[in-house]
């Protein structure tokens, strides 16, 4: 998609928001696994239609010791690739698919249950802050016309 219209860099032009995304964003991955918030921060970013996010997540999960590429490339057929995930990154994966499209069914119980039964009390509420964080920062990539191809890990 080419684009004519120039787009409102948000770091440049509200530096105060942005920080507080950039905090927020590291307070929602708190005890998280690494590998289990990248996947979950791809999918989301997948579903949103972010390039940007989708690529630079992509990286950072190589980064960190993803060596199963398949795990990635996979990842929005996760449910005909189940072998590749664990039950936690299962269940991770079908709360961020609520989550990230919530106007279509919300948050189904059998959903959130799932997600409830893989995760204690703590990690589940990091879970959601950490897919509510991955949402806005797509929304930033998206509207603000964010290219992939740029970001290093």
């Amino acid at each position: 998609m080419t684009t004519t219209t120039r787009r409102v860099k948000l770091a440049s032009v509200v530096p105060d928001f942005y920080k507080a995304m950039i905090e927020l964003d590291r307070v929602s991955a708190e005890g998280i696994d690494e590998k289990l918030a990248h996947l979950v921060r791809i999918r989301a970013s997948q579903i949103n239609g972010c390039a940007y996010c989708t690529d630079m997540h992509s990286l950072d999960l190589r980064q960190f010791g993803e060596e199963q590429q398949q795990r990635i490339a996979l990842l929005p057929v996760w449910r005909e690739a189940q072998k590749f995930y664990t039950d936690q990154e299962k269940a991770a994966l079908q709360l961020t698919e609520a989550i990230t499209l919530i106007s279509v069914d919300h948050v189904p119980d059998d959903v959130y249950e799932v997600a409830a039964q893989a995760f204690d009390e703590k990690e589940l509420a990091q879970l959601i802050a950490l897919i509510i964080t991955i949402n806005m920062w797509t929304r930033v990539g998206v509207t603000g016309h964010m290219e992939p191809g740029h970001y290093k890990p």
